[in-house]
């Protein structure tokens, strides 16, 4: 429908009527890909009135996609699915326009640093050690106390970044960075605070990795008049930490009063626990 009639969007493009535009760049997002290309050429126009229109209408257009395919994901989403791809694709739907990666080349470069330095660790407690060492101790992550109930906290990218984050976020870039070494690392869905566990070790990333005995986990339970069960230290699956991670972010987004954003995650939660055939 769009194919020549480049000239004739960029004079609209700029129309000195505001109204006239907006519709304009509304009804060309809406079209979606089928103005990709239309688009993709006004990008180059010489006017930097159009070009710069066009740029924002495919930015609109990957961050309406991006908010889409998350919650499809959510919709389809198992036990055993990959869990980092779901927090990149969440983070793609929470911060539009951003390009990640970067961010993603940090952590396969963290990844691979660590696997010369864990190398010789022959027992899951050294391992535990030296992931923490190398984690806390030169990367410098640790937990937000200062500002805990921030969005920033519960978002891959922003944690990356900042260096800090809640227990969740922590450990999932714990099982990230130790994974690219080929050591395994899991989530542990401890009601308060969640932690990580390598082999029979259990360590809290949001305190710099220290290792956890039965009694630690004991206590912590205590704070919340809850007595340990076998079943507080089991993994937790996939579908379970990213509940967890949006449980956080409608926390948060309640806190803040965010209605739009709220609204959104808990959709996106409700999709995540609806009983499937």
């Amino acid at each position: 429908m769009l194919v020549g009639q480049r000239n004739a969007i960029a004079r609209l493009l700029q129309d000195n009527d505001p109204d006239t535009v907006r519709l304009v760049k509304e009804q060309l997002a809406a079209a979606g890909d089928e103005a990709r290309i239309e688009l993709a050429s006004l990008v180059q126009y010489e006017d930097e009135q159009v070009s710069r229109h066009a740029r924002e209408v495919l930015n609109l257009i990957a961050d309406r996609e991006a908010e889409d395919e998350f919650t499809l994901l959510c919709h389809l989403y198992g036990d055993h699915h990959d869990l980092e791809r779901a927090n990149w694709m969440l983070a793609r739907a929470l911060l539009p326009g951003v390009d990640f990666t970067p961010l993603e080349a940090k952590v396969n470069a963290w990844g691979r640093q660590f696997l010369l330095k864990g190398s010789g660790a022959v027992s899951s407690r050294e391992r535990v050690m030296l992931l923490a060492n190398f984690m806390a101790g030169e990367l410098g992550f640790r937990g937000n106390t200062e500002d805990y109930y921030s969005e920033r906290n519960c978002l891959l990218p922003c944690v990356i970044e900042t260096r800090m984050g809640i227990p969740i976020t922590l450990t999932l870039l714990y099982m990230m960075v130790a994974a690219r070494a080929g050591m395994s690392v899991e989530g542990v869905n401890l009601p308060g605070h969640f932690i990580a566990r390598h082999g029979d070790i259990f360590f809290d990333p949001f305190h710099r990795g220290r290792i956890l005995t039965k009694s630690d986990c004991v206590a912590i339970l205590a704070k919340q008049n809850l007595s340990l069960q076998k079943s507080h230290l089991a993994d937790a699956s996939a579908r379970q930490v990213l509940v967890r991670v949006l449980a956080n972010l409608l926390y948060v987004y309640d806190l803040h009063k965010d209605t739009a954003n709220h609204g959104r995650v808990n959709a996106w939660i409700r999709a995540l626990t609806a009983e499937r055939g």
